[in-house]
């Protein structure tokens, strides 16, 4: 296949992975609860690369007026995590530091900004014991 094709289907590939994980965004946030008087959601999410995983983490922040998002997901053997704090709570918590004490549970390590995180690990069959976790860590 030529090189143009491929980065064309690779191009369209992308975005329809970006249109569904949008439609999914609006169930997901239903199931936002309340810890410690912050509004979070921590799910797992079936999203297989680490830009998907961004793009939908923003689009879900775009939706929450305020709170908390921990998303994690699994592809092959790899755990990937994604930790996203909306403005207004950046200053109180860090999703850097959020990311840095989940991610040994999934084997990793990781980091980033006051509002964005991410780690990646390589015990995805850990994941399930990252979200409560969180709420640990928020509620001490």
């Amino acid at each position: 296949m030529n090189r143009p094709l491929l980065k064309e289907l690779e191009k369209e590939i992308e975005g329809l992975k970006g249109k569904l994980a949008a439609k999914d965004s609006g169930d997901l946030l239903s199931r936002a609860r309340e810890i410690a008087g912050v509004k979070v959601l921590a799910e797992e999410v079936n999203i297989s690369d680490a830009k998907t995983l961004r793009d939908f983490g923003d689009k879900l922040r775009d939706k929450m007026a305020s709170g908390i998002i921990l998303l994690g997901s699994r592809t092959n053997d790899k755990a990937m995590l994604l930790c996203m704090v909306t403005k207004d709570l950046a200053g109180k918590y860090h999703a850097g530091n959020i990311i840095k004490e989940l991610a040994p549970i999934v084997g990793g390590k990781g980091g980033g900004r006051p509002d964005m995180a991410q780690a990646g690990g390589t015990g995805p069959e850990n994941l399930n014991q990252v979200f409560p976790a969180l709420e640990k860590l928020l509620t001490h």
